[in-house]
């Protein structure tokens, strides 16, 4: 990109040249996933896509999409965040704003479970494909997997995500893995976040696809983590989740995670996007110090 844009002017540039998102793709520079420290620190931005756009008890915090992408690009630009990952709306317009440089940009792939649909977990496809992930440039595709044993929907799905991952691995590219072991209760769905469930949704997860080579998981933090991060050899990235409670104890409990070999990261969305006080940098900051700070 030569020629950032700002977030005002980005309605008009979509407008008049859609083809500003061809060429800065393009044109933008990449780096390799991993570093010299082994470690990631990505910041979601895929949830309005699914009509999730709830932060605590604020059921339209996400609505604004120009205070999203401001605080975004406050987000992306501190040091320490290694990349991105979100939907194509979300990407082009950060990648107009120039804020994608230099950065690990991750495609979210299924967003047809909408939250709260009674076809919630027949989880379909309906953001990147493999082919137009490499296509842009984009370093991987992630893909939520709910397995609710009840639900016919699952199957779907299962089969969708394995076809994902063969695809992503085909092409060298990155298939980040969302796994959960869900129920249905009252019509809503719920994800378990017991270790034995946690663990049920990795082996699951890590058998998907013809090859497990470009693999990674996105795992919640759950109790007994080093027991759950044993059912895997697989590199893992852990959710920062919905910010409930004090971010204090969630800084905490992500810095004990941290200290697990296997763990190789966070992917944080809300939680800094959206923190208590509203200054996001401070938030990114100590998540960054967290990740790729000290001697870990």
């Amino acid at each position: 990109m030569t020629t950032a844009v700002r977030p005002a002017q980005l309605t008009e540039v979509r407008a008049r040249t859609p083809h500003a998102v061809e060429q800065g793709w393009a044109a933008r520079s990449r780096r390799p996933i991993l570093r010299e420290d082994g470690r990631l620190l990505v910041v979601a931005a895929d949830h309005p896509a699914r009509g999730a756009l709830g932060v605590r008890d604020d059921a339209m915090a996400m609505a604004s999409r120009s205070d999203l992408l401001d605080r975004l690009a406050a987000a992306v630009s501190r040091p320490g965040v290694d990349g991105v990952l979100g939907t194509a709306d979300v990407l082009d317009d950060l990648l107009l704003m120039g804020a994608l440089e230099d950065k690990v940009v991750i495609g979210s792939m299924n967003r047809g479970g909408l939250q709260g649909a009674t076809f919630e977990l027949d989880d379909r496809f309906t953001g990147y494909t493999a082919a137009e992930i490499a296509a842009r440039g984009l370093d991987g595709g992630k893909m939520l997997t709910r397995v609710a044993l009840a639900d016919p929907g699952t199957a779907a799905t299962l089969e969708a995500s394995a076809r994902a991952v063969t695809e992503l691995a085909a092409r060298g590219l990155m298939a980040m893995v969302e796994p959960f072991w869900s129920v249905v209760e009252d019509g809503r769905v719920r994800n378990l976040l017991d270790p034995d469930s946690t663990i049920r949704s990795i082996h699951v997860a890590a058998g998907l696809g013809a090859s497990s080579a470009h693999t990674w998981l996105k795992l919640p933090v759950v109790d007994d983590l080093p027991r759950v991060m044993d059912a895997t050899t697989l590199p893992t990235l852990l959710l920062g989740g919905d910010p409930q409670g004090d971010p204090h104890d969630t800084y905490a409990a992500w810095g004990r995670a941290l200290d697990i070999p296997a763990v190789r990261g966070l992917v944080v969305g809300r939680a800094l996007l959206y923190p208590p006080g509203g200054d996001v940098a401070a938030a990114v900051d100590i998540a960054a110090e967290l990740v790729h700070g000290g001697s870990r």
